[in-house]
């Protein structure tokens, strides 16, 4: 364990498995105190207690990122628990792969609404405590798709991944004044949880020849490039994407 980031409080939401687990693990190794939220309140209450199992401070909790009242209670616990927010994480989505034609209203809405509108709340959430510290970090988890097609998800996945390319410059902009750099991620083909349940094995085996690298990236190779983003190091980067794809997507 190291101190990178002692004294600091990141809160990540979609903790409960695939990259954002490992983006809350990371940041504990690193001496943060992590907030770890998820829909899936058991999921996620697991990292926390693996968390402080290893000496490191965490909360767990539940909450839906594409509603207010959730989003709300997120940061009051977050504040009554470590008096401070530093950093966001705004890693919760949703993936399905339903063709144009077959995709419904609901289904469109929740994708995107999971997707952008969660960091969109998340975002708002976290300002007056981020205003009041004079500063803090944002991290949006974008994608390949969004900057060019998705593999495996459907046309609502890939606007809401653009949107939310969108949603980082603007607010990069708009908060530089308060020193809060906003910045984004597009991973590409990434061994989770997500990803398998979306694909079949057959494939996943026929994409990753296509890949530079030869392989799908691991959720900690993502989480390693969260960190850094999140990070003092990181101070004069803002309304930057960083893709991570293996050179999948070369631009």
């Amino acid at each position: 364990m190291s101190d990178w980031f002692a004294n600091k409080v990141a809160i990540v939401t979609g903790a409960g498995r695939g990259i954002g687990k490992a983006v809350a693990l990371a940041f504990a190794v690193e001496g943060a105190k992590v907030v770890a939220c998820d829909v899936n309140g058991d999921s996620v209450e697991r990292v926390a207690q693996q968390i402080g199992g290893e000496g490191q401070a965490a909360l767990a909790v539940r909450a839906d990122v594409s509603k207010a009242g959730d989003v709300a209670l997120l940061v009051e616990r977050a504040l009554a628990a470590y008096e401070r927010i530093d950093i966001l994480v705004n890693n919760a989505g949703v993936l399905r792969g339903t063709r144009l034609e077959d995709i419904s209203e609901e289904e469109w809405d929740w994708v995107m609404d999971v997707n952008v509108k969660g960091a969109f709340l998340c975002t708002q959430a976290v300002l007056p405590a981020m205003k009041a510290q004079g500063g803090g970090k944002i991290v949006n988890m974008a994608s390949i798709a969004g900057r060019s097609t998705s593999t495996w998800g459907g046309a609502h996945y890939t606007t809401a991944k653009a949107a939310v390319l969108g949603l980082t410059r603007h607010t990069a902009r708009e908060l530089a004044p308060y020193h809060i750099n906003v910045n984004s991620l597009s991973p590409g083909s990434i061994d989770t949880e997500m990803a398998r349940e979306n694909s079949t094995p057959e494939q996943r085996a026929a994409e990753a020849p296509a890949i530079p690298l030869g392989r799908f990236g691991s959720p900690e190779e993502v989480a390693a490039l969260v960190l850094f983003l999140a990070s003092d190091e990181a101070s004069y980067i803002t309304g930057a994407n960083v893709d991570i794809n293996g050179g999948l997507l070369m631009i």
